[in-house]
């Protein structure tokens, strides 16, 4: 497949001359241009609405990057994603995350779902109040999101991530051992946070403990009385969908997890099939590297508008930064560009009152995605005026200069309908196959994450010092 470096492609040397072409063009100047932009600029497919007419793009800027994805072999790569291919080069592993949602799932991921929702069940109705999920990273941000958003109150689920020792008291606070489930995933059980954790909660006095691992033995030999599996082939940001959500199952109901899994394969079936023009998560990513290597816009912003999605933004950051954080090519060599920008953000309309002075009259450009759930008028009329205010500012010479907004700032739009478990599958898996195309345009590998290593290292060579 396709590891050229992505400065080699002749599709790469034609958006810089076509973003230099168009740098002086304002979104005010396309809109009056085609009373229609709004609607040419829109796709819908899979249950979401995609707006991105606000970008700082026009219709060759759309073909150019077209072209950058077929020069990239984006069709070459997805069809491997999906077959399971290894597209994780650097550790000879497949990054087969859409298998744990398909229709046809292989047997093992059938036989754990139905195991997992057994076991939820039977938690939901027993004499269990309290779930105490000890992870980090991917074991932690999907189910914690999850359950922020969507738990229907039947039991209190709580995290703990922190090796900080007041992360888990506060997530044991007021529970009884007698009552309470920890569940600890880590897929090698030797997660220095997780583990610490783990037997602090021992200490503590919790008697039953759930496992999601890989490793069953060391599982076992700790004390645990039910130990679902974790794949080499699911990296740790793209497990919530496996046993790792096992306790977002506790807390929003194994029909309402069935949804959650069905939202995520209508998103894959659509970016499996769709070519790139009509494709949300490709136009998602190729929009994204526009902003990034050729406007200039180092940081990248989420604002969700809704209180349920106020995790999002948390566990975005490490989907695209961990994924992308690249500065090594699948090739071994040093990129000469820019990859995945920093990502940012909070819910709307908190985030208004917080840092959108910079994101409105700043001196840098912050790019952002509103998503909208039509959850309320207000809030809905507040994040379209938000987009609207950035891309239009204000014209009038008459103000002072610190009442003037430039404009000329890019966002898009993604509508929903509501805040329901099939949605924020919808979501989470855009976002997934839009990090995923952007490493193939980047010639980079999004699912190792070997940056996190050294410093872990470091910090066990400092303790065994003591």
């Amino acid at each position: 497949m396709n590891t050229r470096s992505a400065t080699d492609c002749p599709a790469w040397a034609a958006l810089a001359a076509h973003a230099e072409q168009s740098r002086g063009l304002h979104l005010r100047e396309q809109f009056a241009a085609d009373g229609e932009r709004a609607k040419h600029l829109a796709l819908q497919a899979a249950g979401v609405r995609y707006d991105y007419s606000r970008q700082r793009l026009g219709a060759m800027t759309l073909r150019l990057l077209a072209h950058l994805a077929e020069e990239r072999g984006f069709a070459e790569w997805r069809a491997a994603l999906f077959a399971g291919k290894p597209v994780n080069d650097t550790e000879k592993r497949a990054a087969w995350h859409t298998a744990l949602r398909a229709a046809d799932a292989p047997a093992e991921v059938r036989e754990t779902l139905a195991r997992m929702r057994t076991l939820a069940s039977d938690i939901r109705s027993a004499q269990v109040r309290r779930i105490v999920n000890l992870g980090t990273g991917g074991s932690d941000l999907g189910p914690r999101l999850l359950a922020d958003a969507l738990s229907d109150g039947a039991i209190d689920v709580r995290f703990a991530a922190n090796v900080d020792p007041h992360d888990l008291e506060r997530a044991l606070q007021g529970a009884r051992p007698e009552e309470t489930i920890v569940i600890v995933a880590s897929k090698t059980f030797t997660t220095q946070e997780t583990m610490a954790n783990a037997e602090r909660a021992k200490r503590w006095g919790a008697a039953r403990f759930y496992a999601v691992t890989a490793n069953v033995e060391a599982a076992k030999r700790f004390g645990a009385t039910e130990v679902l599996p974790m794949w080499d082939w699911v990296g740790g940001r793209y497990s919530v969908w496996s046993a790792v959500g096992f306790a977002a199952m506790c807390a929003l109901g194994p029909q309402a997890f069935d949804e959650f899994l069905a939202g995520g394969r209508e998103i894959d079936e659509h970016f499996a099939s769709a070519p790139v023009e009509k494709n949300i998560p490709a136009l998602m990513a190729l929009i994204g590297v526009w902003n990034t290597n050729f406007i200039g816009c180092a940081t990248h912003a989420v604002l969700p508008y809704s209180n349920a999605l106020r995790l999002l933004p948390a566990y975005l950051q490490q989907l695209e930064m961990e994924s992308n954080g690249k500065r090594v090519d699948r090739a071994g060599r040093r990129v000469d560009y820019a990859t995945t920008p920093v990502l940012w953000g909070a819910e709307g309309t908190v985030s208004q009152h917080s840092f959108h002075q910079l994101l409105h009259q700043g001196t840098q450009v912050v790019p952002c995605d509103f998503i909208d759930l039509g959850l309320e008028e207000n809030l809905s009329a507040n994040a379209r005026a938000q987009a609207d205010a950035l891309a239009f500012g204000t014209q009038d010479p008459a103000l002072p200069p610190y009442r003037q907004y430039p404009g000329n700032r890019p966002s898009s739009m993604l509508f929903l309908d509501g805040c329901s478990a099939r949605n924020l599958g919808r979501l989470i898996a855009l976002y997934e196959h839009k990090v995923f195309v952007q490493g193939v345009i980047w010639n980079i590998n999004s699912f190792d994450q070997w940056g996190v290593e050294l410093g872990k290292e470091m910090a066990k060579k400092l303790l065994s010092r003591r």
